[in-house]
């Protein structure tokens, strides 16, 4: 008696079968290892077993894929997400590019040298599917120009203790990243900026794109810095503007340690910056209508040192 057992290669149970044709269902594409045993405890070389390759493959599905933005010249990056496909055709949309247009590679790369909106489609061929072909829809690339960053700072020459004014004038851009040089940037458009040192300083401007693309502009800015102090004497919290907050005042201000007091002594507020002023807020409260003394010590970037005091009256 002759048994036959069927090892499909796919993780299902194996079959034991007789003599004939038997039909089984592969759960997925991909290529499997049948292998048929027989079994005859009549013969001396049973059992004897024959191993076969099977693909099954999909139905060919072109499936393309790539960025939607660059800035030309833009080398932009194509992927192949294709189901089945033996060989492929990509047509770039560009005509400009002569024979360089198509492609037969499997994820190819194509330099797309001038701003536009190109239309990309992908063909796949698989002769060992039931439909051989397939187009894919068409996908676009909008290759827009890259950013073009400039910039002007004044005043130029320097004036003593005047901030610099920095006009962007950068093209094709949509955001901005200023390095001052100094340790401190902005993402403003034109942004103003005190330097705190007399001196030459390396400052950039980048521009970026909606593609994500930049362009780098280098300024050198010259600064005059003469070191100066001074605190204003009333503010009024709880409003808008520029006096609802106390801050000194001055330039060339390397450190500072600016202590508030109310009439019975207690220190209420603490700064350490000049960046950093007072609200008129104790514990969230908003303190009365009062003069607040000060003590203020400073030492400035040419490391000479200086003790101020005086009154801040605070109005409501």
């Amino acid at each position: 008696p002759q048994s036959f057992v069927w090892n499909y290669g796919d993780g299902s149970p194996r079959d034991t079968l007789p003599f004939g044709i038997h039909q089984h269902t592969f759960p997925a594409p991909g290529t499997y290892f049948v292998s048929l045993t027989v079994i005859d405890p009549t013969f001396c070389n049973a059992p004897e077993m024959i191993i076969d390759t099977l693909r099954i493959n999909d139905v060919v599905k072109a499936l393309p894929a790539t960025p939607a933005l660059g800035c030309a010249p833009y080398l932009a990056p194509f992927t192949n997400n294709s189901l089945g496909g033996l060989s492929w055709l990509w047509d770039f949309g560009d005509p400009g590019s002569g024979a360089l247009n198509t492609s037969t590679d499997f994820a190819p790369t194509h330099l797309y040298q001038n701003v536009g909106v190109y239309t990309i489609q992908l063909t796949a061929f698989d002769s060992t599917t039931c439909n051989k072909i397939d187009v894919a829809p068409p996908i676009t690339i909008n290759v827009v120009q890259k950013p073009d960053a400039s910039a002007l700072w004044s005043p130029n020459p320097p004036q003593s203790n005047v901030p610099v004014r920095f006009t962007n004038q950068s093209q094709f851009s949509d955001n901005y990243l200023w390095n001052f040089g100094d340790g401190e940037s902005s993402t403003d458009f034109s942004p103003v900026h005190e330097y705190n040192t007399t001196g030459t300083y390396n400052a950039e401007l980048i521009a970026y794109s909606r593609a994500g693309c930049t362009d780098t502009f280098p300024l050198r800015v010259s600064v005059i810095i003469d070191p100066l102090l001074d605190v204003p004497n009333a503010f009024t919290p709880g409003r808008f503007g520029i006096n609802s907050v106390v801050n000194v005042r001055g330039f060339g201000i390397a450190k500072m340690d600016w202590r508030i007091y109310n009439r019975w002594g207690q220190m209420i507020f603490q700064s350490s910056s000049k960046k950093i002023g007072w609200d008129g807020f104790y514990k969230g409260k908003l303190q009365p209508t009062e003069v607040y003394a000060y003590t203020l010590d400073v030492e400035f970037t040419d490391g000479k040192k200086a003790r101020k005091t005086g009154d801040i009256t605070l109005l409501r």
